[in-house]
Order: structure tokens, then sequence, then C-alpha cells
């Protein structure tokens, strides 16, 4: 089945508003929008550096924006946390939840990410779902297990039709920010026993319809081969999304 590839640029915790400034700048010099008719190009950058990204794209309906997190409570005594009325307001479209960053140092469990992924849906928001095994993981041969439980818990008491639209993000966790990367067989097993657990639980046409990302140290150099295999629909791409110029490289070997 035909799905629309989605590239999108996590960039952490970094890049701050003037710095983004450039950073757009440079990418107009390498990103053709004729690029994004055939995929999604979305820039996630950290929440103080979301407007000067809005107010530098304009109108310029090529590239989607999102944010990096948000809560699962819509207002109150919660310092430091982000509402989806507020990223609405911002007009966002997309939320990553549930990055292994999120679980491993603030300990978001998937019941907390369950909640979120429910509140950004109402919210009408897209969210990038994360999940992935840790090198002990694999190794102990537990990456069947760790990819269920976090889909099924993950989505618990999510319609079909709620699924569909939602992006789901693999990254195993010993390839993020180490320059380790799955061969494209490995990464395209994983997705495809991802996809078996979603037509498991909501059904082939679901599944066939949602889209998957890889995530784990995505180059320009092994973007192409990744995107090629068939249950791989895009990346979420964290270091080589630094620099506009291998950002627009992953993007073009992409779509």
């Amino acid at each position: 089945m035909s799905r629309t590839p989605i590239i999108a640029a996590n960039w952490k915790m970094n890049i701050g508003p003037a710095e983004a400034k450039t950073f757009l700048a440079g990418l107009k010099n390498e990103f053709s929008c004729q690029c994004s008719k055939s995929c999604d190009v979305v820039i996630v950058p950290p929440y103080i550096t979301i407007p000067a990204v809005m107010e530098t794209l304009g109108d310029c309906k090529c590239i989607g924006v999102g944010a990096q997190n948000v809560s699962q409570y819509d207002n109150g005594a919660y310092t430091g946390e982000i509402s989806t009325a507020m990223l609405n307001e911002l007009g966002l479209s997309y939320v990553v939840l549930g990055h292994s960053e999120r679980r491993q140092y603030f300990g978001e469990t998937d019941a907390i990410i369950n909640a979120k992924i429910k509140k950004t849906l109402a919210a009408k928001l897209t969210p990038i779902f994360c999940i992935g095994e840790t090198k002990e993981e694999r190794l102990g041969g537990k990456l069947e297990e760790v990819l269920k439980t976090q889909v099924v818990d993950g989505l618990k008491d999510i319609t079909p039709a709620e699924v569909e639209t939602i992006v789901i993000a693999y990254e195993p966790v010993w390839a993020i920010g180490t320059g380790l990367t799955a061969t494209s067989k490995e990464a395209q097993e994983a997705h495809a026993y991802i996809r078996s657990v979603l037509a498991d639980t909501f059904g082939q046409a679901t599944a066939d319809k949602v889209r998957i990302q890889y995530g784990g140290s995505v180059k320009p150099e092994n973007a192409a081969e990744l995107m090629a295999q068939p249950d791989i629909d895009g990346a979420l791409v964290g270091g080589a999304a630094l620099k506009p110029d291998s950002f627009a490289a992953i993007v073009k070997a992409s779509c």
C-alpha cells in the first residue's frame, strides 16, 4: 500500500531562536518545495524556538512543525509543562511522544504516553509515537516482547480510525546518537513486526495505513537504503538534522 513518507528533524535540546533562523535560511538553499510533494517534512524544535521557526517559515506549506513533548493535563499547577491548547495556539501539527530519552531520563511510562497520545488526538494534533528496545533487550531476545508491549499499552483504548492518523517512530535505543544504525534488514524486520502487532490489535486495514518511521543515527549515507524497505515510511532524524545540508540530503534521498 502507498503511504506518504514523513521525514522529521528532532532538534532535541539544540538550536535556539536566532540559530533556527540561520538554519532555515540555509535549508531554503538546499531544499526545494518540489521535494515535499512526495513526502511530509517536519521540523521539531525546542519549545522556545517554535515561534521563531513559525515566523521564519511564514506561509511556507512545505514544512510542518511539531513539539517534542506535551503534558497529559489541560492546565493547572504543573510547573514546566506545556498543554495541547498552547501548542494549538502556535499552529503546530505534530507532537513527538514517548521518545526513548523521555522514557529513560524522565520516567515516562507506557501509561503516561498513552494519556498524552489521547490528549494529542483530542486536540487534532498528530502524535509521532516513539517505541524501541535497548541493546540489552535485543541481545536478550526480548525485541518482539518489548515492541508489542509498547504498541499495545501505548495505544490502549484508542480506536482504529484514530490509530490510522498516528505516526509510529521505531527507534532502537542502542542506535540513537551512537553512530550505530540497524541494518536495513534489521530495521525492516522490526517495522514489519510492528505492523503485524497493529494488524492483530486494530485490523490489517488500519495497519496498512499507519506510517512507521525509522529513527536511529539516520544519515545521508544510509537514508536511501533504509527508505527503500517496504515497511519503512520515513525517518525521525536526530544529529544529522542539526545541519541544513545533511537534513536536506536525507529528505532528497527519502522522497
